[in-house]
């Protein structure tokens, strides 16, 4: 089932709030799209045209502006449909069923089980923010570790959870293969495009981990002054 689409079914998730509401294009795309349009076609050089030939070619780009117009309001209605997240959210106990187990069967959708007092559980979330608001198509969501799982060890922060078609297609427990605290938003990205999570992904290096990071280990989250009960 598309997310996307307009259906009765997807109108009652978005009612329910599993799904966000729509976003709708606003007037001032439109008449950006169409001016950009009317600026393509006026660029074109009419030098060496005679007046038929100048009637002729009107006509032409007329249509031709009309059909790139409705292209480009298609292609800005799809993008916009799908992209209806767009923050990292916090969310409850309460809320998992809905906001994870039920979502997650029409989007993907990332959990981080955290603890704000672990440095590694703060630059995770700073990172997991900006993939928020560049992959809008998936739901990006933080719980406390202790109010998703009772008892979960600290050891294992940060912990993610990645959700796909209603499965947990992925664990990431620390930051193993990560880079540690020198982890950048593109290892997440690498970790998340594998997990089949974000839509649009471009590589922009290596997905091979260096050799350093295999000497990170998964309680790094615990801070410098704090001794793990593990």
């Amino acid at each position: 089932m598309n997310p996307d689409e307009d259906t009765e079914w997807n109108d009652i998730l978005r009612a329910k709030g599993i799904l966000p509401p729509k976003n709708e294009i606003t007037e001032e795309q439109i008449l950006d799209a169409l001016d950009e349009v009317i600026a393509e076609a006026n660029s074109k050089k009419l030098e060496d045209k005679d007046l038929d030939e100048l009637d002729e070619l009107e006509d032409e780009e007329d249509e031709r502006v009309l059909l790139e117009y409705r292209s480009r309001m298609a292609e800005m209605q799809a993008q916009a449909e799908k992209d209806v997240f767009g923050e990292l959210n916090q969310i409850s106990e309460q809320d998992f069923v809905k906001e994870v187990t039920e979502a997650s069967k029409e989007v993907a959708v990332v959990v981080h089980l955290f603890k704000d007092q672990y440095p590694a559980c703060r630059l995770m979330n700073a990172h997991l923010a900006t993939l928020a608001q560049k992959y809008k198509s998936t739901k990006f969501v933080k719980i406390i570790s202790d109010h998703c799982i009772h008892g979960y060890p600290d050891q294992n922060l940060p912990t993610l959870l990645i959700y796909v078609q209603g499965d947990l297609r992925k664990q990431q427990i620390g930051l193993l293969g990560l880079g540690g605290m020198n982890m950048k938003p593109e290892d997440l990205e690498i970790l998340l495009h594998g997990a089949g999570a974000i839509e649009g992904y471009v590589p922009t290096r290596s997905a091979e981990p260096s050799k350093k990071q295999f000497t990170i280990y998964s309680n790094t989250a615990l801070s410098d002054d704090e001794d793990s009960d593990y």
